[in-house]
This record gives C-alpha cells, sequence and structure tokens, in this order.
C-alpha cells in the first residue's frame, strides 16, 4: 500500500502543471534623473511558440512618464503588422486597443525587426483590472494573428510599474 501511494505521489509531481514563476519588478537607471521599471515575461502564443513580453514605463528627468509594452518573438518566426493596433480582451468580452508605438525603438525605421513590436499602454491603464487576465491578439502579415495569454498576476505588475516614481 505505501508503494502504490509512493508510486502514485511520484506519478502526480510529474505531470501536474507546474505554475509559471512571475517575474520581479525592475529598476534601471538610464541616464541621472531617467528611471525605466520592467516587468518581464516569457510567454507561449497559441502554436507554442515563445514570446518575451516586457511591459515598461520610463520616468524621464522632468518627471513625465509613458508605459508600453514590448513584444518580441523568435526571429524569422513571425512578422508584426504595425498597421493595425494590438487588441487586449478580457473575459468578459470587453476589448481595448493599443496604438503601435514601434518607431520609438528602431534607430533604421526604414528595416524595423518585423519580430518586435511596441505598444501604447497608457491610455488603457484606466481600464486594466488586475484581478482579470487578458488575451493578447497581435496582428501579423500573415493570415493568422498571434494569441498571447496574459495571467492576471502580470497586469497587476503592469499596473504596479505604472504607479512607480
Amino acid at each position: 500500500m505505501a508503494i502504490a501511494i509512493s508510486l502514485l505521489l511520484a506519478v502526480a509531481l510529474v505531470t501536474l502543471p507546474v505554475a509559471p514563476a512571475w517575474a520581479t519588478i525592475r529598476q534601471l537607471e538610464e541616464a541621472p534623473g531617467q528611471v525605466v521599471y520592467q516587468s518581464r515575461h516569457t510567454l507561449k502564443d497559441q502554436y507554442g511558440n515563445r514570446w518575451q513580453a516586457i511591459a515598461f514605463s520610463r520616468i524621464r528627468p522632468d518627471g513625465t512618464r509613458h508605459v508600453y509594452l514590448r513584444l518580441v518573438g523568435f526571429p524569422g518566426a513571425v512578422a508584426i503588422d504595425r498597421t493595425q493596433p494590438l487588441q487586449l480582451t478580457n473575459p468578459l468580452g470587453t476589448t481595448l486597443t493599443a496604438a503601435d508605438a514601434s518607431n520609438k525603438i528602431f534607430t533604421d525605421t526604414t528595416n524595423p525587426e518585423p519580430h518586435v513590436g511596441q505598444y501604447d499602454l497608457q491610455p488603457l491603464l484606466d481600464n486594466l483590472q488586475a484581478e482579470l487576465p487578458l488575451q493578447l491578439t497581435l496582428p501579423t502579415q500573415s493570415s493568422d494573428p498571434v494569441r498571447l495569454a496574459i495571467a492576471s498576476p502580470v497586469i497587476a505588475e503592469w499596473l504596479d510599474i505604472a504607479q512607480r516614481s
């Protein structure tokens, strides 16, 4: 009987899903008086491809701040359609749209990296709820958009970095 229980416990430990580790918020000083707060997470899309989701708030020396979400896919796996906004949908069916802000990250704007996109979260912050997860729908240049699930603790981190000063 003890062997059967031990075997059952061992199988359960191997087969049960492991909860993802939540990132900590990072603080970086980019220049004197200019600070960036970041939340970084690795996500998988509906095809199993990995993405980096980096929400960040940059506080400039004059006190102005802005919150963006940068999504980075694997090079060659996807080409983001920057003519369309990112859609954020909660379980209640509410959909918000974030404008593309990718032009702010590329020094060579004539040849931006097709697998990297940046979106303006600032106008959406008042409508995000820490207790509600989101599904991101990222438009691509192929027919199928990329879908990324964002857990509620990640949304809470995004709201946290927006409040830091």
